[in-house]
């Protein structure tokens, strides 16, 4: 008998392993799963200019760090501070989208997560913003954009993800000249509800951006060429609401999830997209890290020392038996 429904995920058609280069960008929803991946030591690169959650602004963050052709003193001069989160120095902004840009282009995998289609634009210019930074309402207007916004941000979003890849010093020389990176974007839909835009508005937000998803993947889909199987779904959002539809799986502001949602959709990303030997290596990775982590309460001693020891000799044996694994 079977009590829930139970979300059927095909395979992808690429793998991640220890060797894999991942970026999150998007709603807390990613931070939270690329945590789940790092904490495993994984390669990965989250968010680094803080939580944006809409379309607009992901498309806005990614065009301004790939497209920007240097890193002198003007690098920073194009951002202004309604296009992330928080606060930055011009040096350390300037340092951030370098970093940034270099992750892109390295990426095997580049994951994007939407949260709403409710978007703030700043009535002095009319863009939109991915944080009002606590400013006043009067300066913004609010607005749920249209499919046909979205679909367009998440086309742009796509193209400049490819073309960073294909800017990638790394790419490989065969006889017919260059072949670009084979970067892979995945898109979910953050399955935390956004309840400030009541039951009916979340509703809205999240329908628009699926629809706006599935338009972009179709025409991806129908794209002869490399790029046709590039861009891909993830369906967490269906995952909540169908398989963990009970508020156990809820923190107390029935909003976001608990730890124990978030690890079994990071499970079922697993399953998804690596295979039984990196599966294998991640439960050897889990098992180091608790040893790692363990609490000592007299560090000057004999024991203390011994488990030092151990784990130095650990992580040397797991890095030599794990490709692209860094404990160290």
């Amino acid at each position: 008998m079977e009590l829930f429904t139970k979300i059927d995920i095909p395979q992808a058609d690429f793998r991640i392993d220890y060797k894999s280069n991942l970026v999150f960008i998007g709603s807390c929803f990613a931070e939270n799963i690329s945590r789940r991946f790092a904490d495993r030591k994984f390669h990965v690169l989250a968010n680094p200019l803080g939580v944006v959650y809409n379309p607009l602004s992901i498309e806005n963050q990614i065009a301004k760090i790939v497209g920007s052709p240097e890193f002198g003193d003007g690098c920073a001069d194009n951002w202004s501070r309604w296009d992330y989160q928080g606060s930055y120095p011009s040096e350390e902004l300037r340092q951030v989208i370098k970093n940034t840009r270099d992750s892109l282009a390295k990426a095997d995998v580049v994951f994007i997560t939407l949260g709403t289609a409710f978007v703030y634009f700043l009535k002095e210019t009319g863009k939109a913003v991915a944080n009002c930074h606590k400013e006043p309402a009067n300066l913004f207007e609010r607005r749920l954009i249209a499919v046909e916004e979205a679909a367009e941000a998440i086309r742009n979003i796509c193209h400049w993800i490819l073309r960073s890849a294909q800017n990638d010093e790394r790419v490989a020389q065969n006889d017919n000249g260059t072949t670009p990176k084979d970067v892979k974007i995945v898109f979910t839909v953050s399955p935390l509800r956004h309840l400030n835009d009541g039951a009916h508005g979340n509703n809205l937000s999240k329908a628009t951006l699926h629809l706006a998803i599935e338009k972009v993947l179709q025409e991806f889909a129908d794209t002869a060429g490399a790029n046709s199987s590039a861009v891909s779904y993830f369906p967490s959002y269906e995952i909540v609401m169908d398989e963990l539809r009970d508020y156990r799986f809820y923190a107390e502001d029935m909003s976001h999830l608990t730890a124990t949602a978030e690890e079994y959709i990071f499970e079922r990303m697993r399953d998804t997209y690596c295979n039984e030997k990196t599966i294998a290596d991640m439960k050897q990775v889990e098992k180091f890290m608790k040893t790692v982590n363990h609490r000592i309460v007299d560090t000057s001693s004999p024991k203390a020392a011994e488990l030092t020891q151990l784990i130095a000799e650990k992580a040397e044996q797991l890095e030599k038996q794990i490709l692209g694994l860094i404990l160290r």
